[in-house]
């Protein structure tokens, strides 16, 4: 299957629009209540996917001034296909001067078999504020997880901020070993930039030695930005690190 869902989010001059909501393939794109001016997307996961050998994108563009979150509905599980070809997932996400982009996908499955690369490509303007987490579950309950190769790649005002690039499961080697997730099967980031995101802290590690995960704040060279890594047994303590990192970084 090849599908690419797009979402254009425009500022009027009172709030943010949605003058584009174009849903393809396994990706239902509805139009959420807020309460304030910004805009809220949710994605509904129209069928299974991705499987092997799919080519999956979605294009999200915040124009200049514009206030857009984006979220999904459910999980997406990587399941394998009917071809041993890997599937990929590419998301494009570019937001304008004085805008702002939340993405915040629930998480990633990565189950037995499956065969999946992932792509985050992201372009801001030097003013746009961004607020991404991203978080991968490494195989269902009791099992091995499939092979996943996830990429981001950040740039700020044309340069790059932040690229980077993790593989799991086989045939990738080492990647269970304690300089990697040291056994747990729950890993994700928030990445937060933006005028006024307060770099000067110096890098703070959260819960050293738990058997609950850990995580790492430390500010990106290039920013202003902070990034958040965290690693933990299952969904839900991943999802407290991150929640206790973005908290820190906001001075809470």
């Amino acid at each position: 299957m090849w599908a690419t869902a797009r979402i254009r989010a425009a500022h009027n001059g009172r709030l943010t629009a949605l003058p584009q909501l174009h849903s393809e393939g396994p990706f239902h794109l509805r139009r959420m209540r807020t309460d304030g001016s910004a805009a809220k997307v949710g994605i509904i996961g129209a069928m299974s996917a991705p499987l092997g050998g799919d080519r999956l994108a979605l294009d999200i563009t915040v124009g200049d001034r514009a206030e857009l979150e984006v979220t999904t509905a459910a999980a997406t599980l990587a399941l394998r296909g009917p071809t041993t070809a890997a599937a990929t997932y590419d998301v494009r996400l570019t937001v304008g001067d004085h805008a702002t982009l939340r993405w915040l996908p629930r998480p990633l499955i990565s189950a037995a078999g499956s065969n999946l690369h992932q792509t985050c490509t992201v372009e801001l303007a030097a003013t746009a504020r961004l607020v991404l987490r991203e978080e991968q579950l490494l195989g269902r309950a009791g099992e091995e997880p499939g092979h996943l190769v996830s990429r981001l790649l950040v740039r700020r005002a044309g340069r790059t901020l932040l690229d980077q690039c993790s593989a799991y499961g086989d045939p990738e080697p080492g990647w269970d070993g304690p300089a990697v997730v040291n056994g747990h099967r729950a890993v994700g980031q928030l990445l937060l930039v933006g005028p006024g995101t307060d770099t000067r802290r110096p890098p703070v590690l959260l819960r050293e030695g738990s058997k609950g995960g850990c995580a790492v704040l430390a500010p990106l060279a290039g920013g202003p930005a902070l990034l958040a890594t965290a690693v933990a047994p299952a969904s839900s303590a991943l999802r407290d690190l991150i929640d206790e990192a973005h908290a820190l970084a906001l001075g809470k």
